[in-house]
This record gives C-alpha cells, sequence and structure tokens, in this order.
C-alpha cells in the first residue's frame, strides 16, 4: 500500500478547507431511478462489494492526509464530487482513517442522471452549519430540452465562530466538446453569482464566501475567470496550474478544473478572524502512477473498463485558512 500518514507539529490556528473528486464513489446496488448499471457486480466493470470497500478505505485515507503536513490535522472542511448518495457518505466518514475526525456530513440527491451528487464534509469541533440547500441548476441541451446536472450545495455556517458561506459545485462536463459546451458552464458560474449576490444583500460586502468545484475548466477560462472570478474574488489557483502539474491529466496536457476560490474578505487580517494562508494542490506520491507512460498522473480507480485499483483520476486541492489572533 502506497500512501503515507505525516506526522508533523499540530498548527492550531490553520484550518485546511479542500475539494475532492472522488471519481465515482458508487454503492453495489442498482437504483432504478438512475444510470449506474456500470457500478454493479455483474456490469462489466465488475463493480464488487469487494472493491467498492477498497474504494472507501483508500478515500479516506487520502483524505486524512490532505493539508496533514501544514497543520497535523485533516481538513476542517471538503467538498466531494462524484458520490451516488448519502450512504456511501455516510461509509466514507466511517472508514478507518476518518472515524474517530467527528465529521458531519451536508448531501442533497441531485437530479443528475447518473446519480453522482456533490457532498460537503466538516468537523464538528470547528464547523456549526446553520443553513443548507440545495440550488439548482437549469441547463437547456442543444434541442432545448432540460440538461439534469448537479444542484449547487450551499452551505452557511460559523468556523472558529465567524461567519462564511461554502459552494460546492460540479459542473457539465466537456465530453461533447469544450466549445460547445461551454454555455452550461457559463450557466453554472452566473447561478454562483446569484447566491453571492443574496448573501451579499443580507449582510454586506464583507460576507465571507469560498466557492469550490470541479469545474471542467481551468482558472484562466471564461467561465471561472470572466463569469465567476469577478473584482470581489480572488483564485489562488490560476498560479497553481503548470505545464508539469494540476489536478487531473488528459492526453498528456495538465488541468485544473478543481479550484477553491474566495472573496477578497478573506485577504483582510483582523483578530478572531480567518484570513487566507496559501493554496496548494494535493499531488503526493501514494496518489500517482509510479511508473510507465502516465507516471506522475493520478492513479485512478478505473481506466475506461479497466480496473486498476487507484484513489481517484483527480488530486484534491486546498487553501489554508489562519485564525488570526
Amino acid at each position: 500500500m502506497r500512501y503515507q500518514n505525516y506526522k508533523t507539529k499540530t498548527d492550531t490556528d490553520f484550518f485546511t478547507v479542500a475539494f475532492y473528486n472522488i471519481e465515482n464513489l458508487f454503492d453495489t446496488k442498482n437504483d432504478l431511478n438512475t444510470l449506474d448499471d456500470d457500478f454493479l457486480p455483474e456490469s462489466e466493470k465488475q463493480w464488487t462489494p469487494k472493491r467498492y470497500k477498497k474504494k472507501v478505505f483508500k478515500t479516506g485515507t487520502a483524505i486524512s492526509n490532505i493539508g496533514f503536513a501544514q497543520t497535523g490535522k485533516a481538513p476542517t472542511i471538503i467538498g466531494l464530487a462524484e458520490v451516488e448518495n448519502l450512504q456511501v457518505v455516510q461509509d466514507l466518514t466511517n472508514s478507518k482513517h476518518l472515524i474517530n475526525k467527528d465529521y458531519g456530513i451536508v448531501h442533497f440527491d441531485s437530479p443528475d442522471e447518473r446519480g453522482i451528487d456533490v457532498a460537503l464534509l466538516y468537523q464538528k469541533k470547528y464547523f456549526e452549519v446553520t443553513h443548507k440547500e440545495a440550488v439548482s441548476l437549469y441547463v437547456e441541451g442543444y434541442e432545448g430540452e432540460v440538461d439534469h446536472t448537479r444542484d449547487i450545495l450551499w452551505v452557511s455556517g460559523f468556523l472558529n465562530g465567524e461567519k462564511i458561506h461554502l459552494l460546492v459545485n460540479h459542473w457539465p462536463s466537456r465530453r461533447d466538446g469544450a466549445d460547445l459546451t461551454e454555455y452550461k458552464r457559463v450557466a453554472a458560474a452566473e447561478r454562483n453569482r446569484e447566491i453571492i449576490d443574496k448573501i451579499k444583500d443580507e449582510e454586506g460586502d464583507e460576507a465571507k464566501i469560498i466557492i469550490m468545484g470541479d469545474f471542467n475548466d481551468d482558472p484562466i477560462d471564461n467561465s471561472v475567470k470572466k463569469h465567476l472570478v469577478q473584482t470581489d474574488f480572488y483564485n489562488p489557483m490560476e498560479k497553481l496550474l503548470t505545464r508539469s502539474s494540476g489536478s487531473l491529466s488528459y492526453r498528456g496536457a495538465w488541468n485544473l478544473f478543481d479550484q477553491v476560490i474566495f472573496s477578497n474578505s478573506f485577504h483582510k487580517y483582523e483578530a478572531g478572524k480567518h484570513s487566507f494562508a496559501n493554496a496548494k494542490i494535493f499531488d503526493d506520491d501514494f496518489l500517482k502512477i509510479y511508473r510507465g507512460r502516465y507516471k506522475g498522473t493520478p492513479f485512478r480507480t478505473y481506466v475506461g473498463r479497466r480496473y486498476k485499483g487507484g484513489y481517484s483520476d483527480h488530486f484534491p486541492v486546498f487553501i489554508q485558512l489562519k485564525l488570526n489572533k
């Protein structure tokens, strides 16, 4: 097993806020309301209970290590993409490396045709939820039909006593071509801005907001840079995408679809409040393919229908917030 648990001095002033697309965390049961047939024991992928348990264990291992080298503790808050239902998230939080973290869960079933949702985990001793809502995203297909996609998960609460808002996203894919599908991700960005405007109308421009997700676009793409990240937000991920690093690799090129973005209010230093400290891609060696043509890229659970037994086709990303004294 090529994973590691870091040992470092706990820095209680720093808190990790992460996002992780965990690549199809499906149970092994047939849901008649969704297209989950690929993830059944009798399917071509042979998604057996043994493979499911291995996936849950490995995902929990990965999550427990995000930001640990810097803070000595698991993520305080983590958004997840590609979970099938509440039960798989509960299995994840009950896995070996997470069960003692006392994670709370926020999850809603979305209208996605495959049945994949987003979710939020939070350590109860640091974060108290006061509001949770699934915000629908209406997108039309090419012939005017409704394109059923993931909701935006809006969670508000108090992090160490300070109110913050979290928006967890998984935007429409590029499957039919990046240019042809761009309008769907622009619509998703604009829907996030509607939520942001609502928050600011109620709390003012200094409201603290974190947007995270798999945007299926890079930080420099139109949907993110123009429609989502305006003058009131900062995207630290824009500096992390290079020719040799990102959160996923496609045809030999790196992308950074997974991002954590925050309002400029996190740049302000104020005693008793949180401010931005740093941002990173969590791409430690145990999450990578270690040899061959694809060395250094994410160690996936599947490549097509071929089972590889890895973690995910994405690396997690995170920011760290400092609680100012």
